[in-house]
């Protein structure tokens, strides 16, 4: 368990946060949500202890295990996949060592009655229980199956890992950081670097996961999967919700509703009680009910409406001059680098005002497709041909290797721009949120999501009708996406996207191109479609006994029922009914009880009471968890 009580974070005059107070129970799943720079990633930092606060504390419990995934980290050189990935059984490995001490230092003793003695068998009971929970099969087998989720082939095992991207490397640190078994993950942005097919893996892990997760993303999707509560950082305050990400907008727009509504009320009854004040205050026979109205003005508690960060981002890409009907077009195209064939036999055709996707894990030649079609990247075999009066806008992955670091944020933007926009240039920044001394940064301290918005910003300078895209919304915040997203889809040019994002794709894209396997294949009708056929391939490698077994219950289920049956089931339904009634009453109950536990950990009298209220606290989690369960069996 964790708990951040009366948490202020300060630099002079500015306050990132201000007196917040967070507890994460045993086993939670926490979405952690805000704009950039709201202080999200800074927080992960204070409980780590990397970042000292202003005041208030942070306490943890007594040997947390804690791993941590941060947006940016350095990467072993000098090892394979595997044997990077083999560092996270160091800790094991450390514990078998010492069996073998024991077990040498207890044969050679004969001091069978010491206390020495029976203090080496004690430690070795308690190692080898660690074992036994750390070690439930092979170490290479554990890391086989995590690294396999993570989208390495069995092949890239023994690949050596200065081979490989960041992105890549990324995967191998969040492998070990798994494989280590932690009691709580701290994750920032960790789907950045993967794609879909393991973000679906990833989010069945953790919802399996034994374990507390703080989970920093952008990702709408991946939050519902994986969350249960979301805690938003807005204006250096925290506001905590009980309910996964697309439930905290709805409950959020709720409460700001009824907070405002409530506060417009309170303003009118003040109005209202001063005019009868200020009208009857010198009246002798009205006194005694002015003092009344007075008294109960100075007791009356003031409702404040919560502070709302409007700034958003402003996106509206120019008029897309008129191009040729086919945009780009590849017959049995090969793809690739050096003597590498990455994908061949591809044959693409996008016509004018598409919009599509590439897809597929990584490495499989999206990016590499995508030079290709900018012009940056010689085929292998094969013709590629561009459409007539093609005027191609590219916003590029690793935008840090792309902007000059060495420019300012204004710089960058004049050096782009042609003549007419020059005069407009802070006008396109501030649109961008980039405001007063901001557009005066060295692109070298900007954040990613800094440096995505300067690069989006590139992209409005001039009238494109084809649009390429490459992960355009790493680093971007929620609302952020949402704003890019509606531009996009106003946008009335070609756009070709790569992007692992499924929220973002759907309702964008109206084509989509699987990279998979060497192979290129189309998939019409946008992501969902693409999204089912790859929930189809993995039941269809479901054994044939389930399947036969899935298909008899189906059977039985649709079997007409006698009169008899149905008079039994109507019984059986009003029992299951009174019982979803029970288990909710209990489960409000619990709840509450909770929340009063929750509010105490906020400010406790010492750490003998955070002791003994974390233990109730995670009694009554487990209760709750228990009846939550029979609900959901009671409720069908």
């Amino acid at each position: 368990m964790i708990t951040v009580n009366d948490l202020t974070l300060s630099w002079g005059a500015f306050t990132l946060l201000d007196h917040i107070n967070i507890h994460i129970g045993d086993n939670e799943k926490i979405g952690l949500v805000g704009k950039n720079g709201a202080g999200k990633s800074t927080l992960l930092k204070l409980i780590l202890g990397e970042v000292s606060p202003t005041s208030g504390t942070i306490t943890k419990t007594k040997g947390e295990r804690i791993g941590y995934l941060p947006q940016q980290m350095g990467h072993a050189k000098d090892k394979t996949v595997m044997e990077e990935t083999m560092k996270a059984f160091d800790s094991l490995f450390s514990l078998h060592a010492r069996i073998g001490e024991i077990t040498s230092q207890l044969s050679e003793r004969t001091d069978y009655q010491s206390n020495s003695y029976n203090n080496l068998i004690v430690e070795l009971n308690n190692v080898q229980d660690r074992i036994s929970m750390m070690e439930s099969e092979p170490p290479a087998s554990q890391a086989e199956k995590v690294l396999t989720g993570l989208g390495f082939r069995s092949d890239e095992f023994d690949r050596p890992t200065r081979e490989l991207s960041q992105g890549w490397n990324m995967r191998i640190e969040l492998a070990k950081i798994l494989l280590s078994k932690p009691d709580c993950l701290l994750l920032d942005e960790p789907t950045n670097h993967l794609d879909i097919e393991s973000i679906q893996w990833f989010e069945n892990y953790l919802k399996n996961f034994k374990g507390s997760v703080l989970l920093i993303s952008h990702d709408r999707k991946f939050l519902d999967s994986t969350t249960s509560r979301t805690i938003e950082i807005m204006l250096s305050k925290v506001h905590d919700y009980k309910v996964p990400y697309s439930k905290y907008k709805i409950l959020r727009k709720e409460r700001m509703e009824q907070q405002r509504s409530a506060y417009e009320n309170q303003q009118r009854m003040i109005e209202k009680t001063e005019e009868f004040i200020e009208r009857f205050r010198y009246k002798a026979t009205k006194s005694n009910q002015v003092q009344s109205r007075i008294k109960a003005l100075d007791k009356l508690e003031r409702i404040e409406v919560d502070l709302e960060d409007k700034t958003t981002l402003t996106v509206k890409f120019p008029p897309a001059p008129r191009s040729g009907q086919v945009v780009f077009k590849s017959e049995d195209l090969a793809i690739g680098y050096g003597e590498h064939i990455v994908a061949s036999k591809i044959n693409v055709t996008i016509e004018r005002g598409e919009k599509v996707a590439f897809v597929g894990r990584n490495g499989e030649g999206k990016t590499t497709m995508m030079r290709i079609l900018i012009g940056e990247l010689d085929k292998k075999g094969g013709t590629v041909e561009n459409g007539y009066n093609v005027v191609l806008g590219y916003y590029a992955q690793n935008q840090e290797d792309i902007l000059d670091k060495n420019e300012t944020v204004y710089s960058t933007l004049e050096n782009a721009a042609p003549g007419e926009y020059r005069q407009r240039l802070r006008d396109i920044l501030g649109a961008f949120l980039f405001k007063g001394e901001d557009v005066d940064k060295k692109v070298a301290v900007l954040s990613g999501g800094e440096r995505a918005r300067l690069a989006m910003a590139k992209l409005i300078l001039k009238p494109y009708n084809l649009l390429c895209l490459d992960e355009p919304t790493n680093h971007m915040d929620i609302q952020s996406k949402d704003i890019l997203k509606q531009a996009l889809q106003k946008y009335d040019g070609t756009l070709v996207i790569v992007s692992h994002d499924r929220d973002f794709l759907n309702g964008l894209v109206d084509k989509v191109y699987e990279f998979r396997d060497g192979k290129v294949k189309e998939h019409l009708g946008g992501i969902v479609p693409y999204l089912e056929h790859l929930e189809k391939d993995l039941i269809e490698t479901v054994s044939p006994a389930v399947k036969e077994e899935a298909k008899k219950s189906e059977e039985t289920a649709s079997k007409p029922k006698d009169s008899q049956i149905a008079r039994a089931e109507s019984k059986e339904e009003r029992r299951r009914r009174k019982e979803v009634e029970k288990l909710e009453n209990e489960i409000a109950e619990l709840d509450f009880k909770i929340e009063e536990i929750e509010m105490k950990l906020s400010s406790p009298e010492s750490q003998q009471q955070v002791e003994e209220l974390s233990k109730e606290y995670s009694r009554l989690k487990d209760e709750r968890d228990q009846k939550l369960d029979k609900w959901m069996e009671a409720a069908g």
